[in-house]
């Protein structure tokens, strides 16, 4: 429905327009009216004014003075003449100032319903080229991003002529001049436990710091979530310059210490070199590289260009004297030695990822090694959260592995301790059998997954320490509970057979006679 407003200083026009026209059918939902200028523009200041019917001349200013100030301040309303006056000069000044038509007194109805009409038209297309226009301003950085991201995927060929087409195909425009600069940002930890929602707000965050602290301090551009705790920042230059890197490096150590107060987390930022859009990609994967390869830094800016390549080969430490203090006990010095070593490389910084890999194989399998020695069996004592947490996290930087490392030494060597006091393992071992004497299945596979310990060094330890097997221990805790409840309680042959981990009654009673020389009935008689 359309707003129209009259403007004549004629009542009776003004009135014979009305009467002419068919409000409803000419989705008018609202008529307004004015005798000047000055009334005119108060309606203006009050309401939405779709539709303009106006007269030139009039007493206080003329209509041509009251369409050069609509086209000022209300471009979307469509104006028409509605005058006595069929002089070209008027005519023409009105089509100059965008009149829509111009009619002369007194116009018909079928006049005034098709200017009507196409004044609705006009307005019609205008609203949805206003309405498409509105939604590409708003999501014009949707498109950028998602051209971003679809060229980093390389769904986009790499070709440079492709990537152009393809770039105005969807609309993203830029000067042949342009060059663009990548920074990726990279948290390495947070300094607490998130949830996964609570880290994605606070990635959100991060990336609306780095529009302000970075993007908008340097120049313009694109960010781009690109994985888990992973930002890319595109600059956009049309001239680059050593001065805008040295401001882009002060900015991004400005946004590291605004994160880490704010955020709770380190984080580094890469700053690649700048590039036309053809060769942005290869840069990109060079700043990935060299996040996966930093492996010792924390909090620091790193300009693509000041990398130094090394060719220092590192020769990584015999483990073999670290073994042998692992089998006596020195779980500190061990690792002290292991921290020691991995701190002068990250003095050096020839530490890398590949090598740290090297480094934390090597360790496992010397601990490995130790613990098999001493029966332990390892997959099952760092089965807990904790220590798979750690194991998956190890890799990723010196700090990692060295929580990694503690963690390990400590616990494989407390277990080691524990075995080799001996009383600990086998106190332990009895009370589980007490626990679960109920289960028909209970084997001394279950016992020594309980201790950590392989089946068959158990035994052997268990029998050393107990002078008899586990399955005679067991056997004899089975009677033992069997000729209490025979005793102490009215519970049915069965039903103890049952509750001493026995499901056939027979076996039971076979067993029982084997210790007692007594079935159970007969024991129950004579004892209870």
């Amino acid at each position: 429905m359309y707003h129209l407003l009259i403007v004549d200083d004629e009542m009776h026009v003004i009135e014979g327009v009305k009467s002419d026209l068919d409000l409803a059918k000419n989705e008018i939902s609202e008529l307004y009216t004015a005798y000047n200028i000055r009334q005119a523009k108060a309606i203006f200041a009050e309401h939405r004014i779709d539709i303009l019917f106006c007269d030139i001349e009039m007493p206080q200013g003329s209509g041509l003075e009251l369409l050069a100030w609509v086209r000022e301040n209300h471009l979307e309303t469509e104006v028409i003449f509605l005058t006595a006056h069929a002089d070209f000069k008027y005519a023409k000044q009105a089509i100059q100032l965008g009149s829509l038509a111009y009619l002369i007194k007194p116009a018909l109805v079928d006049e005034l319903e098709e200017v009507l009409t196409n004044a609705k038209q006009k307005i019609s297309r205008h609203s949805e080229l206003h309405r498409v226009n509105l939604l590409w301003t708003q999501n014009h950085h949707l498109i950028e991003e998602r051209f971003w991201k679809d060229l980093l995927d390389q769904t986009i060929p790499s070709h440079e002529k492709e990537i152009r087409e393809i770039a105005t195909q969807r609309n993203f425009l830029y000067s042949e001049t342009m060059t663009f600069l990548p920074v990726l940002i990279s948290v390495q930890r947070w300094h607490q436990e998130f949830s996964m929602r609570d880290e994605k707000n606070l990635e959100y965050a991060l990336k609306n710091s780095a529009k302000e602290l970075i993007v908008q301090q340097v120049t313009s551009g694109q960010i781009i979530p690109i994985d888990r705790g992973q930002i890319l920042v595109i600059l956009y230059f049309e001239t680059y310059t050593d001065e805008l890197m040295e401001k882009l490096i002060r900015s991004c150590e400005d946004y590291i210490e605004s994160c880490n107060h704010y955020f709770y987390c380190d984080l580094c930022c890469y700053l690649g070199t700048d590039g036309y859009l053809h060769e942005v990609l290869p840069i990109v994967q060079e700043l990935i590289a060299l996040d996966t390869n930093n492996v010792a830094f924390n909090n620091k800016v790193f300009p693509l260009n000041r990398k130094a390549v090394s060719s220092v080969q590192i020769q990584l430490p015999d483990m073999t004297v670290w073994s042998a203090m692992l089998k006596k006990g020195t779980k500190e010095q061990v690792v002290a030695e292991a921290a020691e070593f991995l701190e002068n490389l990250v003095q050096t910084e020839e530490l890398n990822a590949n090598l740290l890999r090297q480094f934390y194989e090597n360790f496992l399998q010397m601990t490995y090694f130790v613990l098999n020695l001493k029966g332990i069996q390892a997959h099952q004592l760092f089965c807990d959260e904790i220590s798979l947490s750690l194991s998956g996290k190890a890799t990723r930087s010196v700090t990692d592995l060295l929580a990694w490392i503690r963690h390990t030494v400590v616990k494989a060597m407390d277990q080691a301790e524990a075995v080799e006091q001996g009383t600990s393992v086998i106190a332990s071992v009895k009370q589980y059998i007490a626990v679960h004497l109920d289960q028909a299945e209970l084997s001394r596979e279950d016992l020594a997954e309980h201790v950590y310990l392989h089946p068959d060094y158990l035994s052997r330890f268990f029998k050393k320490e107990t002078g008899m097997s586990i399955s005679d221990y067991l056997l004899q805790e089975r009677v033992n509970l069997a000729k209490q409840l025979l005793c102490k309680s009215n519970m049915s042959i069965g039903s103890i057979a049952f509750s001493v981990g026995y499901s056939n009654f027979s076996h039971f009673s076979k067993m029982f006679k084997k210790v007692t020389n007594l079935n159970p009935n007969d024991y129950r008689q004579q004892h209870g």
